[in-house]
């Protein structure tokens, strides 16, 4: 298994800590809610939900992180101001989790932003995302709300390799890198995020999680489940309970290649995302260990909790 001679950092992203050598920190795991397509949002431009069912599974995540060993996320996703200000405020009032503050456009993030900062959870938020669309005006208005941490994206659409992804955040040629630009406006916490755009760029988003760590050292991770679903909905020659299978081997391969967090989409998938990622923590953490001598403190990590219970 892996090791990097980079220095990993560590970050505290609301209590949760990221990052770190190889087997470490568990994988942090981040359910979606409020995205397109939710049957739990029954008007997306008001912001009305079923508060019920909501509440239901942000517990359930909660559980299965408890007992797994496995920190958890909220992936907030919306597309209209007053809706998502409802999400975050159900959100907080429930949960003490971090969140990623998933809008789709700079515009909408920024005012989202200002609003987190007036209700004090800056320290939990990430700004979802920064990517290749990064102007002046967004840099602007992410140095005027204070934005602590954010997600930056490596997907280059001139050149979609990992040697692209290097280049966007890095800088080429003349033209600075994204995460130079994002560190000047004041981010204190970078997570890197390798776009998985179909099934077999999976391997592609899981070699870009080891380079860029290797290149930069900052905690990284990427979503790989989404479009092992959509490659099922459209495979319907396999019977039983592949599809979930499949999922957990995207996740394997890309905890093996270091990633620190998995954006697994939907948080109904949450039963069987949490137990398999804990397990290959556990085999990755037990390796670290034996193989590079490392020595950390894993109490409440997936190795103690599912193999060395009290």
């Amino acid at each position: 298994m892996i090791n990097f001679s980079k220095e990993q950092q560590v970050l505290d992203i609301g209590g949760i800590k990221l990052g770190g050598k190889v087997g470490q920190y568990p994988t942090v795991l981040i359910g979606s809610i409020f995205h397109t397509g939710d049957k739990k949002v029954k008007n997306e431009e008001k912001g009305i939900f079923d508060k019920k069912k909501a509440e239901d599974l942000i517990y359930k995540q909660k559980e299965l992180s408890d007992k797994s060993g496995n920190p958890c996320m909220l992936d907030i996703v919306g597309t209209n101001e007053l809706a998502l200000q409802k999400y975050v405020q159900f959100v907080a009032k429930i949960s003490n989790e971090s969140f990623l503050l998933n809008a789709v456009s700079s515009e909408l993030r920024i005012k989202l932003m200002k609003y987190i900062n007036e209700i004090g959870l800056t320290s939990r938020a990430i700004y979802t995302s920064i990517n290749y669309t990064l102007n002046e005006e967004e840099l602007k208005g992410i140095t005027e709300c204070s934005v602590d941490n954010a997600m930056i994206q490596s997907f280059n659409p001139r050149n979609p390799r990992i040697s692209g992804m290097i280049d966007i955040l890095e800088g080429k040629d003349t033209k600075e890198g994204l995460i130079n630009k994002t560190q000047k406006a004041g981010i204190k916490n970078l997570l890197l995020f390798t776009s998985v755009l179909e099934l077999p760029s999976i391997g592609v988003a899981a070699g870009g999680i080891y380079q860029l760590k290797e290149k930069f050292g900052f905690p990284t991770g990427t979503a790989p489940v989404g479009v092992i679903g959509k490659w099922c909905i459209k495979n319907t020659d396999f019977k039983g309970n592949y599809k979930s299978a499949c999922e957990t081997v995207g996740i394997t391969l890309s905890l093996a290649m270091g990633a620190d967090f998995i954006i697994y989409g939907t948080l109904e998938k949450a039963e069987h995302i949490f137990p398999s990622t804990a397990i290959v923590d556990a085999m990755i953490s037990r390796n670290s260990k034996i193989t590079f001598k490392n020595k950390f403190d894993l109490k409440d990590h997936p190795l103690s909790k599912l193999y060395f219970p009290k």
